[in-house]
């Protein structure tokens, strides 16, 4: 049974988290050719405050592009 995971910034819409699944899903089916039953999409978002680039996280880089 493939499992992927998914480590996403927060934020995005459950439209496009339904489009990842089922694309990433569609790829795993075709790659390892088992059925789509089989393959376990599991999605995590992570707060900006909790996700850093170059020494700050995403929140303040975003607040300081802001100002």
């Amino acid at each position: 049974m493939p499992i992927i995971r998914v480590e996403i910034q927060e934020g995005r819409s459950p439209e496009a988290k339904e489009r990842l699944i089922a694309a990433l899903t569609a790829d795993v089916v075709e790659i390892l050719e088992v059925g789509p039953e089989q393959v376990r999409v599991l999605l995590y978002e992570i707060p900006k405050t909790h996700w850093g680039i170059a020494g700050q996280s995403v929140a303040r880089r975003d607040r300081e592009k802001e100002a």
